[in-house]
């Protein structure tokens, strides 16, 4: 039970340090970093932040595309500030930080098996079939769905129908209906006829909305909407960006319940040769 506990926290810390920027990209600040790996000292850090990047450079990947130079404000009393060095890190320069750290230290190891576990996620997840995917990431967004919405409820929302209606307008440019008309999918719900591609574009909206709601302590209906439909364009911008299918463009797929059924028989058959 401890374990499992110790193997949620860097897990949950580390997304609610994640920010998101104009164009809908996450990142993570070093300074904001530092402390959940185990470091005090920012020389220390930021010698492993250069073996990192010297991580980087040997996979061949771009260490600025991983690492951007940042600057940060901080208050040194008496209403003055003062500018300090930091990074804006990618999900990928965090992994690589946590793996050059000091073993050592508690917190590096969680990180660094955190990080493998996630991992190893992602190998098995690219062996999954098509349908396989959708189950597994149609169960993530009812999870998460369900997290964002008790997230709402503390932030004092009170209209649950129309604020997730403000993240589909700001993802799809359309109301929950409308997307249900253009689709023709009937009483349907959208993400259960969604593919993997809709309804991981659904679950980044769904997670950083979470994210922003709780980060910047937002509090009231209104203000909520305006997030999640903030947060859901700066999806789309994304897609747009990399000249992706936009979610409403794309065809809708069969109902994730006969998914589980067309499972439930394999897993039986399966059962029932090992038996024989």
């Amino acid at each position: 039970m401890t374990k499992q506990i110790i193997l949620k926290q860097p897990a949950e810390n580390f997304e609610n340090i994640k920010k998101i920027n104009k164009h809908g990209i996450e990142y993570w600040e070093a300074r904001e970093l530092m402390p959940l790996l185990g470091y005090k000292n920012w020389r220390d850090f930021e010698n492993v932040i250069k073996k990192a990047q010297d991580a980087c450079k040997g996979s061949k990947q771009a260490i600025k595309d991983h690492f951007a130079n940042a600057l940060k404000m901080v208050d040194l009393g008496s209403g003055s500030e003062r500018k300090i060095k930091d990074y804006r890190l990618s999900r990928y320069a965090c992994y690589l930080i946590a793996q050059n750290g000091d073993p050592r230290k508690l917190q590096i190891s969680i990180a660094q098996t955190y990080f493998a576990i996630q991992t190893r996620k992602q190998e098995l997840f690219q062996q999954l079939s098509h349908d396989q995917k959708r189950l597994l990431i149609r169960g993530e967004v009812k999870e998460y769905n369900k997290q964002l919405f008790s997230t709402a409820q503390q932030a004092d929302v009170s209209n649950f129908g129309k604020f997730n209606n403000y993240g589909y307008l700001g993802l799809y440019k359309l109301t929950a209906q409308q997307i249900k008309q253009k689709k023709k999918i009937g009483k349907d719900n959208i993400l259960d006829r969604a593919g993997s591609t809709e309804l991981a574009a659904n679950l980044f909206r769904i997670t950083q909305t979470d994210a922003k709601i709780k980060n910047e302590e937002i509090k009231g209906q209104e203000p909520a909407n305006a997030t999640h439909y903030d947060v859901g364009q700066k999806v789309r911008n994304t897609i747009k960006e990399i000249n992706g299918t936009m979610p409403e463009d794309l065809e809708p797929e069969k109902h994730i319940k006969e998914i589980v059924k067309t499972e439930k028989k394999l897993i039986g058959k399966k059962s029932s040769k090992k038996n024989k």
